[in-house]
């Protein structure tokens, strides 16, 4: 592991020494956040539903991977002993779910929704917290969206876990913050995933979507990793309980 240089001024935004977890690990910004929380020096845990995908990257970074459906409470309290003491956990796993109104959403399709997005940060959160505690410090960073900041006519159940996750975030912030904890939240929008592709390969709907932006492109992993980077950081050492939106201007913009 490299050490920061003394006196280094952006010392503060490297992880040496820190153990962080990072949920939903396999591809997309989890990938994205393990691969430059290596970079930064941190003692990597890396854990996803795709359990060969994960290995193959904590195998190119150094880190350690385990296979889990964070739909599972028991496989979260069970993945908890695996990960220890934590300086940094990262709960970025999440799913959409079917598109569609929200009144025809299936009871089993809401709950395993609820579990992933919302629930297992809930859970994480809970388990290890006490321990940063123990310690005086620590950060939590949650994965929510612009879809938990505004109305959705497609995704509207996945909206509503989102914004659950920032409250979330601002529940721990006070819950925690005399501890030492921080707990934060990023909102991206448009990001060029596997998750983007429907809008991106569609002519019409990416251009009326980045329309919409101010900054007229999507979103990459590294640029929701290096917000992760910092939150997870000492850079951030006084910002806690907010939702960071990294958008590129959807939310602000009036579409002109």
């Amino acid at each position: 592991m490299r050490c920061a240089v003394a006196n280094d001024p952006l010392s503060p935004f490297r992880l040496d020494g820190k153990r962080a977890l990072v949920t939903g690990a396999a591809r997309g910004i989890g990938q994205a956040t393990a691969r430059l929380f290596a970079t930064a020096g941190a003692e990597l845990l890396l854990a996803d539903v795709d359990g060969d995908a994960c290995l193959e990257l904590a195998d190119s970074i150094g880190a350690q991977a385990r296979t889990v459906d964070l739909a599972d409470r028991a496989a979260l309290v069970e993945m908890v002993r695996w990960v220890g003491q934590l300086d940094v956990l990262v709960c970025n796993a999440g799913i959409a779910g079917k598109p569609g109104p929200m009144h025809e959403m299936l009871d089993d399709q809401w709950r395993r929704l609820l579990a992933v997005n919302l629930e297992h940060p809930l859970i994480l959160s809970g388990l290890i917290a006490p321990t940063m505690a123990e310690r005086g410090a620590g950060s939590i960073v949650l994965m929510s969206s612009i879809a938990g900041l505004r109305g959705n006519k497609a995704i509207g159940g996945y909206g509503i876990t989102k914004a659950g996750v920032s409250q979330l975030a601002r529940n721990l912030a006070v819950e925690w913050g005399p501890s030492g904890i921080r707990a934060n939240v990023i909102a991206p929008g448009l990001i060029s995933t596997s998750w983007a592709d429907a809008i991106l390969t569609d002519e019409q709907a990416s251009r009326k979507r980045l329309g919409q932006t101010a900054l007229r492109r999507t979103g990459r992993p590294e640029e929701i990793a290096a917000t992760a980077l910092f939150l997870a950081s000492d850079a951030s050492s006084f910002i806690t309980g907010q939702t960071l939106v990294v958008d590129g201007g959807t939310l602000v913009s009036d579409g002109n």
